[in-house]
């Protein structure tokens, strides 16, 4: 299932283990790009992707809103200052209003929007209005459960044929369901995030660890059918977003469910992912491509396995075989995103990393920042800082 770490580069030029004083100074200087985007912003948030290095101010209606109000929280976790607190509470009152009224929830994103957004207020506040809106938004991701396959169906119309698939990026949002499980005490939410878990790995995963997008199902006998990609390079190939969620996604079914079996299948996707890594440590945007292919990084991709990553250290026994590996090479991963790819130009709307890929297909976000990116940057470095406590 999986392949041994082979890289030849382990003795990098550079140093390899970040001090606390340089997690430091990278967080303060994307702290003080928050800042900017805080009065830039208002009460609007983030376009998905930059243009020409600056994020267009758009309304709560796109997928990826809650990533900005979790970098919001993550800098008040981290400062305690209250005006962060203030405009993330004013956010977290937009995505009650939008599950309310059902603005743009028909997806299955609905974990990406409300645990970055709402969970992470309920966690670090215990505000109990905040935990309903949160509810709310799981029984939304609950309805779009397809008995007849077992699996949450991505996007689009439930009864277009069409569109019976998953897809990999659902292991991140399933977390909901788990929380909502937990602070419910029913059974239901647990139930069909099990049940989706176990449809994921067995599809969208191939033998030698690396991923599908997407896979789709018969509508009539629930049967999966095939796997395909919407975002990558191509069906054979393996998008490297796709594989991060992957690296991230397994660790989460992990903290809420303990089953060791998660130790195997965590190490197929993470060595695939990370055996395919260029000379500087970060991706590209599929992993099919490499130095020298004139592809675009995917700076959001290493930012997301990071977090993976680390998440599952804390629980990967002593004994695990590539323990000391995933740590290096983790320390690696983040110093070059820190030094090659976060932000440095300081201005009203810009990322905090730079060299992300959206949608290379139809050309949007191709080698601009983007929202998720930024999140994942900043979470990975809270990561390194600290004890952090998960928003997931």
């Amino acid at each position: 299932m999986y392949e041994d770490l082979t890289r030849k580069n382990d003795n990098a030029i550079f140093e390899i283990f970040l001090t606390k004083k340089e997690i430091e100074k990278a967080i303060d200087q994307a702290l003080k790009q928050i800042k900017l985007n805080i009065e830039f912003f208002d009460d609007l948030f983030p376009a998905p992707a930059a243009t020409k290095g600056v994020y267009k101010r758009i309304s709560n209606t796109e997928w990826t809103n809650g990533f900005w109000t979790g970098i919001l929280w993550l800098a008040y976790q981290h400062t305690k200052e209250p005006g962060y607190k203030k405009i993330a509470e004013k956010n977290v009152t937009s995505f009650a209003d939008r599950i309310n009224k059902k603005v743009a929830v028909n997806h299955h994103d609905l974990g990406f929007l409300y645990s970055t957004s709402v969970v992470s207020e309920y966690k670090i506040t215990g505000n109990k209005k905040a935990k309903e809106i949160a509810l709310k938004a799981a029984d939304c991701l609950l309805s779009r459960f397809q008995p007849n396959g077992r699996f949450i169906q991505a996007w689009g119309d439930l009864e277009d044929d069409k569109e019976y698939r998953l897809i990999i990026d659902s292991l991140m949002n399933i977390p909901l369901l788990y929380w909502a499980e937990q602070v419910t005490q029913n059974s239901k939410y647990g139930e069909v995030a099990d049940q989706h878990y176990r449809n994921v790995i067995n599809t969208v995963i191939r033998d030698n660890g690396s991923t599908y997008h997407t896979y789709f199902f018969d509508r009539k006998s629930g049967k999966p059918l095939k796997g395909m990609t919407k975002q990558g390079y191509s069906n054979d190939s393996s998008w490297a977003r796709g594989q991060a969620w992957a690296v991230y996604g397994i660790p989460l079914h992990y903290k809420y469910r303990h089953n060791h079996k998660d130790f195997k299948i965590f190490t197929g996707v993470t060595n695939y992912f990370l055996n395919r890594l260029p000379a500087d440590f970060i991706p590209y945007w599929d992993l099919i491509f490499n130095d020298g292919d004139n592809q675009p990084k995917d700076s959001s991709s290493g930012a997301i396995a990071i977090c993976g990553i680390a998440e599952m250290l804390k629980n990967l026994p002593e004994s695990f075989s590539y323990k000391q590996k995933y740590v290096i090479l983790l320390h690696k991963m983040m110093r070059s995103l820190i030094d090659n790819y976060a932000n440095k130009d300081l201005k009203p709307g810009a990322p905090l990393l730079d060299h992300g890929v959206y949608s290379w297909h139809s050309g949007k976000g191709v080698d601009e920042g983007n929202i998720w990116g930024d999140y994942f940057y900043f979470e990975a470095l809270m990561r390194f800082y600290e004890d952090w406590k998960v928003f997931w």
